[in-house]
């Protein structure tokens, strides 16, 4: 019997091997899909007979083709951009819509060969682009427009529909984006497999949609900011520049300490009112104000301030009553009121230091939203001008340089004194 050459038959083996493996990755890929996308069934199986899993499929492969960077987000999709208000103008969805209308978009004037979407109807919701909705087999896409804002943060617009728009092309009420603008922090994505398609989706899927259910976003209120600016002109001197800087930092350590205690605050007082009123700080306050709920309050906030170089001036109150902080840094306050829910309204205390006199200041009940103050994403009472009317009354809009904290505000209530056996532990200055 003839010997058998080991370099043959281990070149046979290789490539046999080679061919089972390929084979293995084209079943893989084509017939296979990656565990954790089936959120976007409505039976949460993907199967091929399946009408509205093959419609979002269309949708996938049609962006996959023309080169479209688009991420999954729940029953949905996303289109990011890099800057507000300019889209790329390679983008396939825009191109689309130019094709199909046949007039270019405010922002962008664009065009690519696309098949197979003369049989998609579109409808869109503003000029700019924000959200589409594609229909097709009697299912709705709702393509959702991702920007990215100077704080390093995602963030859509509003779905508003023209008086002209057709307002049965889908049910508009039912859709979970764009009843008003939403911001997100950046997610990470990771690309996955949907019956050989490649998408891409949020790492932490759960932690997206649990931020998509908190992202009611208000934007600044630029045109009354100009207006009030030209009737009381910002302060430009170097005193003022100088502590917009120092507010601007003290801030955003302020966010990124708090965030890595997962404890949720609000520009409050004197900061929610500059925002309000002038999108930016009121130069002349020389503090920074935020508000927590005392649900929220950690033991280990005071140890967490202090390692991030901030040295606390006063701890006043007690966390079952009045608790407030106050840290300073680059002499600038970092001044922290916690809230108390009590019926229909919201309380946070104030202590008078040489008298051990309380006070307690009164808001109605408010939820809170998103928005943006130096280059940060941070929250503020969504009911900012009820917040705002009891903190300073409907004279608001007017600047007060002489406040008083003990009787200037609309809504301060004597709540008694401290206890001055108590002093020690509930009144401390440092």
């Amino acid at each position: 019997m003839p010997r058998v050459n080991r370099t043959v038959v281990l070149t046979l083996l290789i490539a046999s091997s080679s061919v089972f493996l390929l084979f293995q990755l084209y079943y893989y890929r084509t017939y296979v899909s990656k565990a954790g996308p089936h959120i976007l069934s409505r039976t949460g199986q993907l199967t091929a007979s399946d009408v509205q899993w093959q419609t979002v499929k269309k949708f996938l492969a049609v962006t996959g083709r023309c080169g479209s960077r688009t991420a999954a987000f729940s029953a949905l999709t996303g289109q990011s951009h890099r800057s507000l208000c300019t889209p790329t103008c390679g983008s396939m969805i825009l191109a689309s819509y130019w094709l199909l209308s046949r007039k270019a978009l405010s922002c962008c004037s664009c065009g690519a060969r696309i098949p197979d979407w003369p049989a998609w109807t579109i409808c869109q919701g503003e000029d700019i682009p924000l959200h589409f909705l594609f229909r097709l087999n009697g299912y709705i896409i709702q393509v959702v427009f991702l920007y990215e804002r100077s704080g390093n943060y995602l963030w859509h617009g509003a779905l508003r529909l023209k008086a002209n728009r057709d307002r049965s092309f889908a049910p508009f009420k039912l859709l979970d984006f764009g009843r008003h603008a939403g911001a997100y922090d950046r997610p990470e994505l990771v690309l996955t497999v949907l019956d050989g398609l490649d998408i891409q989706v949020p790492r932490n899927v759960s932690h997206f949609l649990s931020e998509q259910q908190h992202s009611h976003f208000l934007e600044c209120r630029y045109r009354d900011a100009r207006n009030f600016l030209q009737l009381y002109p910002d302060d430009t001197s170097p005193t003022a520049m100088d502590f917009h800087r120092k507010a601007k930092s003290l801030l955003h350590l302020a966010a990124r300490t708090l965030k890595q205690l997962n404890i949720p605050f609000w520009l409050s007082s004197g900061t929610c009112l500059g925002w309000f009123r002038q999108c930016s700080i009121i130069s002349y306050s020389r503090d920074v104000d935020i508000g927590i709920f005392i649900a929220d309050f950690r033991w280990d906030i005071i140890a967490a301030f202090r390692d991030a170089g901030l040295s606390l001036k006063h701890k006043f109150g007690k966390v079952e009553d009045s608790l407030e902080l106050s840290f300073v840094s680059e002499d600038v306050k970092l001044d922290i009121f916690f809230f108390y829910e009590d019926a229909d309204i919201v309380w946070n205390g104030g202590t008078q230091a040489k008298s051990g006199r309380k006070f307690k200041y009164i808001f109605p009940r408010f939820s809170l939203c998103w928005t943006e103050l130096l280059e940060l994403k941070v929250r503020v009472p969504c009911e900012t001008l009820d917040y705002v009317t009891a903190n300073y009354g409907s004279s608001w809009s007017i600047p007060v340089r002489s406040w008083d904290w003990k009787s200037s505000p609309s809504n301060v209530q004597e709540n008694g004194v401290w206890p001055r056996a108590e002093w020690v532990e509930l009144i401390q200055v440092y």
